[in-house]
């Protein structure tokens, strides 16, 4: 029987969680949401995010299903990169860059998941594919509901108000659009660390299911 992998589909996910988790928290602690903070936690978030991708296409994904990751970690890399350069961190760019991620990434996600479950259906998709098809699904739309939301936002808006004994302040489209990335980071957080912990099929070590061959020799090899 050949050996199992050591690197595996709940590995990729929990790490993705992980990562959105450190982001979500970077956001929600700190008082400036500013285009500067939004970009500097984006960019860091995007890049480690895209090295995750390409450790997945080479040490998770079947042959014939490396391309959503390879194409996941190329979009992460390139916003991630655009959004690291100090003197390009405004307003502008930042609405630009996410929304390009949410975007692309989403939909490639998407496209990917709703392959996977159709052929997971048919029962030809290999198990770690099937796994992975549902969770794909829900992470590719919520990157386009996050494009979509930052869309809304107009990047000029601002919106004074005052608290009684606390001041003036102003409500601004940067500072919420910086919030709505919190917002999915945090809930991309949350989902992918449960799908993470969740039961997986019975794969042998090329993550091909095995459950109706063999299930004595395979049991608890996700």
């Amino acid at each position: 029987m050949p050996a199992t992998r050591t690197f595996q589909l709940r590995h990729v996910q929990l790490a993705r969680a992980a990562f959105a988790a450190v982001a979500a928290l970077m956001i929600t602690f700190s008082a400036n949401h500013s285009a500067i903070v939004g970009l500097s936690v984006f960019s860091g978030f995007a890049l480690v995010t895209a090295l995750i991708h390409m450790l997945a296409a080479w040490l998770v994904a079947p042959a014939g299903w490396r391309w959503p990751y390879v194409l996941l970690a190329a979009i992460s890399i390139l916003t991630g990169m655009a959004g690291s350069i100090p003197a390009w961190r405004t307003t502008p760019l930042f609405f630009v860059v996410v929304i390009a991620w949410g975007a692309l990434g989403g939909l490639v996600e998407l496209i990917a998941g709703l392959r996977a479950r159709r052929q997971a259906r048919a029962g030809t998709a290999p198990a770690v594919v099937a796994d992975g098809a549902r969770d794909a699904i829900l992470v590719g739309a919520l990157g386009l509901a996050l494009a979509v939301g930052l869309l809304c936002v107009p990047t000029t808006y601002a919106l004074n108000y005052s608290i009684a004994e606390a001041g003036s302040f102003t409500l601004t489209g940067i500072t919420l659009a910086v919030g709505i990335f919190g917002a999915y980071a945090a809930i991309v957080a949350v989902f992918l660390g449960i799908a993470g912990l969740s039961p997986r099929s019975r794969t042998n070590g090329s993550g091909i299911d095995t459950a109706g061959t063999a299930p004595a020799e395979n049991e608890g090899s996700a």
